[in-house]
């Protein structure tokens, strides 16, 4: 009995560390539509996607289906995603919340977007834009990349090569 115990217990332990490294989703809403699933995060519940310190780079690109610079980039974030699988490419929609099916899913299927895509919905960008970044001018696209406790932001667009050298200063 006490070998059974003590077996439950190790498994336990072990699931409790493996699922420290996950963050925990609180959207305050997920929108469905055509078998695509949108979480609606505020900035209170986004923020743990800011800071996992999990040995993994993480991308999070800001972005609208209205922001022609940010659509340009956005195959650039998928090519990443599919040649780096080890790396997370989270894109961030700073789309209004009422258009979700109307634009956001729809651009979502038509682009074949395979990265997760979430929305932030946080109207008062004074409050929030600073927390990701004390230089940012709230403008997109906009980019964040971090491992650990390291982080850049980047107020740009980018292509391929640029998003690749980005990144290499994290694997070195």
């Amino acid at each position: 009995m006490m070998r059974l115990y003590s077996i439950l217990l190790l498994l336990l332990v072990s699931c409790a560390a493996e699922q420290s490294h996950d963050i925990v989703r609180n959207p305050k809403e997920v929108v469905s539509e055509n078998e695509i699933e949108i979480e609606v995060y505020d900035f209170e519940n986004f923020k743990p996607f800011l800071n996992q310190e999990n040995d993994q780079i993480h991308v999070i690109n800001f972005w609208a289906t209205w922001c022609v610079p940010c659509v340009a980039e956005l195959p650039y974030f998928e090519q990443l995603g599919e040649e780096y699988p080890e790396i997370n490419v989270l894109l961030v929609s700073l789309d209004f919340p009422k258009k979700i099916k109307e634009n956001l899913i729809p651009f979502i299927q038509e682009n074949k977007l395979k990265s997760e895509v979430v929305l932030l919905d946080e109207p008062d960008g004074n409050k929030w834009i600073p927390q990701i970044d004390s230089t940012w001018s709230g403008a997109i696209p906009a980019t964040i990349i971090y491992k650990n406790d390291i982080s850049v932001f980047y107020e740009q667009s980018f292509n391929f090569v640029e998003l690749e050298e980005a990144i290499s200063s994290f694997t070195n």
